[in-house]
């Protein structure tokens, strides 16, 4: 399975806008979206009380709960973000499919909104149209973003992105058509159903520790993508930007706090220089190649991460 060097950045949808201008004046009033405030303190409230039926959750129970936060978070990283927003490498469609239902299994919105908004993230990051702008403070870019209506910027941006990929793709599109179908059954029924139908698990439990507390930690594991990896840690490959290399969030989630690097090459699958490091998702990756469930994977060229680190690094880089 191949992986392409690139020797210079492609100006794809995910690269930075430097035209784009926020307007001037006051900024549109702020408006509070109480449906999604109510239902995101319901979900966060159930699975704080989920942390203390922990411990009475059987071996078999806990294991599945971490094979669904690892299965729904690869429909994200491995998933929504590096294949269908970043286009950094191709995958068969069997293994479209795996992600399809694991993105389900996430419920962060639908493959074609979440890459849409991503490539906007990029596109216009730390300005009026970044759909969680961390400019706006650690709540905001965290959860507050889903908590108010989008500013006008996020929503004009995205309506002229060149999305022809997404609306070709079969599986974005079937899992856009079904999507509230697809998580019913795979981010509540499945993980709720299957420890108490194979092994005896009480439905209490399932619900509550697989169920709503797995679902809310890939939630937020997801969110510290946006809020602090865009404040915390250094920035070996441009201190001109805000995104930030931080290791609490590459644990989190899976890979994804190599944030100084994704920002300054979008388009490398790996999102780090390091391979499989502390990056869960890049080893997927590279083992659906091994299996010739994917190939292409784009990486950028050493040279040229290293010509980076001289020209806009924050000197603090330190090779593996």
């Amino acid at each position: 399975a191949s992986i392409t060097h690139k020797k210079a950045p492609s100006a794809g949808e995910d690269a930075f806008d430097h035209t784009y201008k926020e307007k001037e004046g006051p900024k549109p009033p702020r408006i509070i979206v109480w449906k999604n405030v109510i239902l995101m303190t319901l979900l966060h409230i159930g699975a704080f009380y989920g942390v203390f039926v922990v411990p009475s959750a059987s071996r078999l129970t806990l294991l599945w709960s971490v094979l669904c936060f690892l299965i729904s978070a690869l429909g994200v990283t491995a998933g929504a973000h590096r294949l269908w927003s970043h286009r950094s490498y191709k995958a068969t469609l069997p293994l479209k499919i795996f992600l399809g239902v694991a993105n389900s299994m996430a419920f962060q919105n639908d493959i074609f909104e979440w890459a849409r908004d991503h490539r906007v993230h990029h596109k216009y990051s730390e300005t009026d149209a970044d759909p969680h702008n961390a400019v706006r403070g650690f709540f905001f870019a965290h959860i507050g973003w889903l908590l108010v209506r989008k500013h006008p910027d996020v929503i004009e941006k995205g309506r002229k992105l060149e999305l022809t990929d997404l609306l070709a793709d079969k599986v974005v599109m079937f899992q856009r058509k079904h999507y509230k179908l697809s998580v019913l059954v795979m981010c509540f029924f499945i993980p709720t159903i299957v420890p108490w139908y194979l092994w005896g698990e009480s439905l209490w439990v399932a619900y509550f520790v697989p169920t709503l507390l797995r679902y809310t930690l890939v939630l937020n594991a997801t969110w510290l993508v946006n809020s602090a990896a865009h404040m915390w840690g250094n920035r070996p490959y441009d201190k001109n930007i805000n995104p930030r290399e931080n290791k609490f969030v590459t644990f989190s989630a899976i890979g994804e706090g190599f944030h100084n690097y994704h920002h300054t090459f979008p388009y490398d699958y790996a999102t780090s220089e390091f391979g499989c490091k502390l990056n869960l998702t890049t080893c997927f990756i590279d083992f659906m190649c091994f299996l010739g469930l994917a190939k292409d994977r784009k990486k950028v060229s050493r040279d040229l991460v290293l010509a980076r680190i001289q020209r806009t690094g924050d000197g603090s880089y330190r090779s593996g």
